[in-house]
């Protein structure tokens, strides 16, 4: 068959010029595809020799393929000859890509059968003029090209994207002619707008900081081929931001032997800030700028080891601020960083070139002295001494001027330590040997090491203490001082150390509260006070009230009160065989659990002494606040007859303040009958101290109490008699006046000093007191005024023979004598000006006496209006209570819908409520009404009735009532059973649905 002669006569007859698609002629939907034979003839003349993948498309279906696109396909020869549904089956993905190209290229992607992609460009021929509806796609393998053009995109982009993440750029040198080109990552490191066009090398160095140009060439002048190196150095951007930048750099060598260097800059100025912030962070403290304990043993060390060649001495100061701790407690972190930061500015102002000052912890700084400035200082008195007065100035803390005051201890290199470390600890061991209330400076000796060694001694045989029963229990007793008479005793904790022997309280407990081990040994000291009650009270052995002292620590423990509260219930005591005994110190260090921690204790019933006071400062608000008993004078604010006029005073102020809190006040520590003369003159409730007794263990404790050991009569009391003083260093002159004033019945005490007529007022109670002016030691005027501060109620009279006359006139202005009389004297006018100092005295002593029963008057008064206020206020709160109580009653019988009516036993209405008021309407007034005038029926009548219905003889208990014009039914109930308070009626009208049912 002659394929020109039969292809015409397969196609439907159609004009080669017909109309084109875009004619308005009707096109069959699907047309029938062409025979085989005409299938077979294109395939035979386009398709079989052709090099590149070809398919023919009618309307869309494939014909038939070639047998390089098959391959292409992932297919093989066979489907060359494969059918349209059976190549639409094969490949479905690929046929709907190849509809509508026209004119242009279209990439496809097909997956071949081995799971492969296949990308490929497509064009489109039109085959119109041979077949209707014809086109020839050719396809061809794009797959390496699209995976390059791909991987150079995604390799472009990921360069871009990397750098700008990490900040950096990167960079191509040519060497030889010094061209540059940088990446868009440079130009946005340097802040410059992109462009691809090359620049000069020297172009982009003018970006580097002037002085470091010569650097950065240098480098890569000599940098080694094939061998990568890297360095920092600065950028400035356009817009003259400095930054800290790391080059890595390379030189290669082409085939060619030209020689092209890459670089890549990262911008680390972040980095190098943070380095920095934390290298900050390392070796310097937060609040005060200053080093830290790090850095300061650095450059101690640094001293030491240029010691080593250039011998010489430094020196290590530590000091210790306890301000700082103690704000923080008292007033918050706020205040204590505010104090340290004072303390820091003044430090740095003491300090010269080649010092270091550093804040250790706390309050705790330090300073390393320069060598320089430590030949001048060869002990560190002088510059330890020069911290102290540059902290004894005050500060202002918030709206209070507060001392910061320093403890300082010195250590020297290499006398006292060789090492960093062990010179720190050495200035540390000088300075925890000063007492808070002793000298400010000590200088490490080679007893301080020892006596450190021994602390540790003592803090690892307190572990193990109570385990190999070394601890015991002594008691010391209290007395009341207005009857001498025991009233309790203070539990003390002993140690016995099977190594140390036995170590003073003073000296272990401090080791206890700063180990933390306090607690334990108050856990041991508490059961074994109750235990040994216990066994007195089966013993029935009555003792006193025993008090124990709990630390600071202890009362920070959440359950403290419970362990008492336990201990107690554990042995059988009662509350009021114990007492707990506090530190001042717990004022300002207890938090805010002190207040409701005492509290509970309170409602206990144990009883709280705050101890230790006046040893340190207290927070008197807060002292007002708390549930306190007892105060306790700390020995150190005890005085005694020779003890200043200000001591005296502070301990009178104390005693006056605790009274006034309504708190009975303790002397401790008391020694001599001069200092316990001076508290029951000022006042003082109770005392404890060796006076009285000193501590003792618990046999003996039960053998002083058997002998009702007491204080005597004679250091309470004294015989109330007309006492007469006389103070003069002359015998013969005393010799006189003893038998002039003899006379007048006068008990009459002599002494021959200022001194010793103190204590004469120590032992009598003396009512005037003539002393002479000129005596060794001390004058009259200077005695008469220590006895005016003492016992002001004293008459105080000079007798001298010398007229010293602006220091007795300031004397007598100042109210410290009462009269000056001259030597020789008129025996009687003597006796007269003596009597008068008498008739004074008793004058005193009688309006003293008023005013005392005055404010007890007053007191019992106020304290009588009080219990008054509180009756009325019960009363007026009970009268409210029945008021409303009667208010609810009414509004209860009103909301009834039942008619009812009270009569009281005077025989009046009193009660009618409103639908009784509705029955009989608002014109018949019933209240105070009589009942036998309105009713018919007068009281008795009433009550006999009601007390028949409930006795049952009359089950209606029903009377006939005429009210408003008709008669009720009235249901009648006695209030109260033998004396009725009232009657109850309950009103049924007649006529109403419910009664006629």
């Amino acid at each position: 068959m002659n394929p020109t002669d039969t292809a015409p006569s397969v196609c439907q007859t159609k004009d080669l010029a017909s109309p084109g698609p875009d004619a308005a002629c009707p096109a069959p939907a699907l047309p029938p595809l062409p025979d085989s034979a005409t299938q077979k003839w294109l395939k035979a003349q386009l398709f079989d020799s052709t090099p590149m993948g070809l398919c023919v498309l009618h309307h869309g279906r494939p014909l038939f393929i070639n047998d390089h696109l098959a391959h292409m396909l992932g297919g093989d020869h066979g489907d060359t000859h494969a059918t349209a549904p059976e190549l639409q089956q094969r490949w479905p993905d690929l046929w709907p890509q190849l509809l509508r190209i026209g004119r242009e290229t279209r990439m496809v992607h097909i997956n071949r059968q081995d799971g492969s992609l296949l990308v490929g460009r497509a064009y489109t021929r039109s085959l119109q003029p041979l077949l209707d509806g014809a086109e020839v796609v050719t396809l061809v393998d794009d797959t390496r090209r699209e995976g390059r053009g791909f991987s150079a995109t995604w390799r472009a982009r990921m360069l871009e994207q990397a750098e700008t993440i990490g900040r950096s750029g990167s960079a191509e040198i040519d060497m030889t002619t010094g061209k540059m080109i940088i990446s868009k990552g440079m130009h946005s490191l340097l802040g410059i707008p992109f462009s691809p066009e090359p620049m000069r090398s020297e172009r982009f160095l003018r970006w580097v900081p002037k002085e470091e140009r010569g650097y950065v060439a240098a480098i890569w002048q000599g940098a080694i081929t094939d061998e990568p190196f890297e360095f920092q150095h600065r950028l400035v951007g356009k817009d003259g931001t400095r930054m800290e930048v790391l080059q890595r750099g390379m030189v290669e060598e082409d085939a060619t032997g030209q020689q092209h260097g890459y670089l890549i800059v990262q911008d680390i100025t972040a980095q190098r800030q943070a380095e920095q912030r934390i290298q900050q962070l390392a070796h310097q403290d937060v609040v005060t700028g200053l080093s830290n304990r790090t850095h300061l043993l650095d450059q101690i060390d640094a001293a030491v080891n240029h010691a080593r060649w250039d011998p010489g001495t430094f020196l290590v100061l530590s000091v210790q601020v306890d301000k700082v701790d103690q704000l923080k407690q008292a007033m918050g972190y706020g205040a204590g960083d505010s104090m340290a930061r004072a303390v820091a500015e003044r430090l740095k102002g003491l300090a010269e070139p080649g010092d270091v000052v550093a804040r250790i912890d706390g309050g705790e700084f330090a300073v390393m002295v320069s060598p320089q400035s430590s030949r001048l200082d060869a002990t560190g008195h002088i510059h330890a001494r020069a911290v102290v007065d540059a902290l004894s100035h005050a500060e202002r803390v918030a709206v209070s001027e507060i001392v910061p005051g320093a403890r300082v201890g010195v250590a020297r290199f290499p006398q006292d330590a060789e090492t960093a470390g062990e010179l720190l600890e050495a200035a540390q061991m000088a300075r925890m040997r000063i007492d808070a209330q002793g000298e400010q400076v000590a200088v490490f000796t080679p007893e301080t090491r020892a006596l450190a060694m021994r602390r540790l001694a003592i803090e690892s045989g307190l572990r193990h203490a109570a385990d190999r029963g070394e601890l015991a229990l002594s008691y010391q007793l209290q007395a009341d001082l207005s009857n001498g008479e025991v009233i309790g005793a203070q539990a003390v904790l002993e140690w016995t150390s099977g190594e140390l022997g036995p170590v003073p309280l003073e000296e272990f407990m401090p080791v206890a509260l700063q180990s933390g081990l306090v607690v334990s040994l108050g856990d041991w000291k508490r059961n074994a006070l109750c235990a040994q009650l216990q066994a007195w009270e089966q013993a029935r052995v009555r003792v006193p009230r025993m008090s124990t002292r709990i630390s600071t620590l202890e009362l920070q423990q959440h359950d403290v009160f419970e362990k008492m509260r336990r201990c107690m219930k554990q042995y059988g005591l009662t509350p009021q065989s114990l007492g707990v005994e506090i530190t001042e110190r717990a004022l300002v260090e207890g938090g805010d659990s002190l207040g409701p921690t005492l509290s509970q204790l309170k409602a206990l019933g144990v009883e709280i002494t705050l101890g230790d006071f006046g040893a340190n400062f207290t927070n008197l608000a807060l002292l007002r606040s708390l549930p306190v008993d007892v105060i306790k004078v700390d020995r150190s604010c005890v005085p005694d007859v020779t003890a200043a006029v200000g001591a005296v005073s502070l301990t009178r102020a104390i005693i006056n303040m605790g009274h006034s809190l309504q708190m009975q006040v303790m002397a401790e520590g008391v020694e001599t009958t001069g200092q316990l003369t001076l508290l029951i003159a000022s006042g003082c409730d109770r005392m404890q101290g060796p006076v009285l007794a000193p501590p003792v263990n618990g046999e003996t404790l039960i053998q002083m109490l058997a002998q009702r050991t007491r204080l005597p009569d004679s250091m309470l009391s004294r015989r109330r008699e007309r006492t007469l003083l006389l103070v003069d260093d002359e015998p013969s002159i005393v010799s006189s006046l003893k038998r002039l004033f003899r006379r007048d019945g006068y008990r009459i005490v002599t002494a021959g000093s200022g001194a010793e007529g103190l204590q004469r007022l120590t032992e009598y109670e003396v009512d005037v007191v003539l002393s002479d002016q000129r005596m060794p030691g001390m004058t009259g005027v200077e005695f008469l005024r220590r006895a005016k501060d003492l016992y002001p109620d004293t008459v105080r009279l000079v007798l001298s023979g010398y007229t010293e006359l602006q220091s007795i006139t300031d004397a007598v202005n100042e109210g410290a004598i009462y009269r000056f009389l001259t030597k020789p004297w008129d025996d009687e006018r003597l006796l007269e000006h003596v009597r008068e100092a008498f008739a004074h005295k008793e004058m005193a002593d009688e309006n003293k006496r008023l005013a005392t029963e005055v404010v007890a008057a007053s007191e019992a008064l106020t304290q009588a209006n009080e219990r008054l206020e509180l009756v009325l206020s019960n009363q007026q709160q009970q009268i409210d209570l029945e008021a409303a109580r009667a208010n609810t009653a009414r509004d209860l019988l009103d909301s009834l819908p039942v008619a009812l009516l009270g009569v009281d036993p005077h025989g009046t209405i009193v009660l009618t409520n409103q639908e009784l008021q509705r029955a009989l309407g608002a014109h018949t007034p019933l209240l105070g009404a009589s009942a036998a005038h309105s009713l018919g029926h007068d009281f008795a009548a009433l009550a006999a009735a009601g007390a028949a219905g409930a006795a049952g003889s009359t089950p209606a208990s029903r009377i006939e009532l005429p009210l408003g014009g008709r008669t009720w039914h009235a249901r009648v109930r006695a209030l109260g059973d033998a004396h009725p308070r009232g009657v109850l009626l309950t009103l049924i009208d007649p006529l109403s649905p419910q009664v006629r049912t």
